[in-house]
């Protein structure tokens, strides 16, 4: 590897580790944005005729204040067999808008996001052929959560992506907050 590439990935990965020290930002009004990120798991429900694949995914978001904020998530599988012979898997890239309302006197909150995803089936059949629906549509969920403490948080939650696959997401996570 070259001098100038060496240089440049060790800036960059320098600069990544010290994400979470530049990213609160002072709104004025008592509130600093904080950033997270987050690992889920939980299973597919696809109008296909076969078993619900298991889904693992990532998710980072920004909230700008207690109620109001934005993620991005990418959702895969693992693969599942078909009725008709063979197996398949599932991919959901999306972005989102995010409220969350705190119960009073709690660290527990319901969630709801609205916004938009890709999502991707590839079937591979026992008779060698293969197929692949791919369609990007509007996406929503709700969930339910709890802050553990001021820097983590788990959530559960159901999503629906208007896909041609009509694909529902049930997911447990948890949230690393900056």
């Amino acid at each position: 590897m070259k001098t100038l590439q060496k240089t440049l990935l060790a800036l960059t990965a320098g600069s990544l580790m010290t994400v979470g020290a530049q990213a609160a930002v002072s709104y004025g009004n008592g509130y600093t944005g904080q950033p997270y990120v987050g690992a889920k798991i939980g299973q597919f429900d696809n109008d296909v005729s076969g078993d619900d694949p298991t889904a693992y995914g990532v998710v980072a978001g920004y909230n700008f204040d207690p109620n109001f904020g934005m993620e991005a998530e990418y959702v895969g599988s693992d693969d599942a067999d078909l009725d008709a012979g063979g197996d398949y898997d599932t991919k959901t890239y999306g972005a989102y808008g995010t409220y969350r309302y705190a119960f009073p006197n709690t660290n527990a909150y319901a969630k709801g996001k609205l916004g938009i995803a890709k999502t991707e089936l590839e079937a591979d059949f026992d008779n060698g052929n293969r197929d692949s629906v791919s369609d990007t549509g509007i996406a929503g969920g709700i969930g339910l959560g709890y802050n553990v403490n001021p820097n983590f948080g788990v959530e559960a939650e159901y999503s629906m992506m208007d896909s041609d696959a009509d694909t529902k997401l049930m997911t447990v996570g948890a949230n690393l907050k900056f």
